[in-house]
């Protein structure tokens, strides 16, 4: 009883919700802006590698696979603490900034590659067909094949958006306040059974966000397949 006795004073008092809704704000700011980076970035990225071998194309298609391999083979925490500690250590440089771009690169890797497998996925009879109409490369890429692949990868692009905002909870550890550390700041300054209070409300902070993000996906899904015939 005593828990939940302890969860309504936390959320009658003006002070400890100030400081969850300032460090949600900051986590929702990061993630927001870090996905777009990330769907920005995984877009190119998965351009460049279902580019025709060319010459040309040989260096951007080595760099885009050593960033997805290098990216996705070593953990965000120690992506964090270089963009933190050694690329942007600049007296005054903005920590969200550096989390954003943190956070967005290493999604774009991840998102590349679903991407690349929901163009890939796209039976090849579709680009000839479009080609067989006369329609360039581009145009048959543009309005056949992409609008195609856009439906086969929003159940991975969501998970990777919710895997993104769960993954923000360790901006604490380059000394930044989101909503895990307010958290943590809450339950190191009163006697509210210690951190499980202010950690629970966090997590249903957090449950919320992930049941909407998914709630519209589905939605989003459902409404581009509508047109599919079963």
């Amino acid at each position: 009883m005593d828990f939940f006795k302890n969860i309504g004073i936390l959320l009658t008092n003006s002070k400890y919700m100030g400081m969850l809704l300032e460090g949600l704000g900051k986590t929702l700011l990061i993630s927001v802006f870090a996905a777009l980076l990330g769907l920005l970035l995984g877009t190119l990225v998965a351009i460049v590698a279902i580019a025709k071998d060319s010459k040309a194309m040989k260096l951007p298609k080595w760099i885009c696979k050593i960033y997805v391999t290098i990216i996705r083979g070593t953990p965000m925490a120690l992506q964090l603490f270089i963009m933190a500690y050694a690329i942007f250590a600049i007296r005054g440089f903005p920590q969200e900034i550096t989390a954003i771009i943190a956070f967005g690169i290493n999604s774009g890797a991840y998102v590349s590659e679903s991407i690349r497998a929901g163009i890939l996925s796209v039976d090849i009879g579709q680009t000839e067909a479009g080609r067989a109409l006369g329609l360039t490369n581009k145009t048959t890429m543009m309005k056949i094949v992409i609008p195609q692949a856009i439906k086969n990868v929003i159940p991975a692009i969501g998970n990777e958006l919710i895997a993104l905002i769960k993954e923000t909870s360790i901006v604490s550890m380059i000394g930044m306040y989101d909503l895990t550390q307010a958290a943590k700041v809450i339950g190191a300054g009163n006697n509210m059974a210690s951190y499980i209070v202010p950690m629970s409300v966090a997590a249903c902070f957090y449950l919320a966000i992930v049941y909407l993000l998914t709630f519209g996906i589905k939605k989003l899904e459902a409404r581009l397949r509508a047109g599919d015939k079963r």
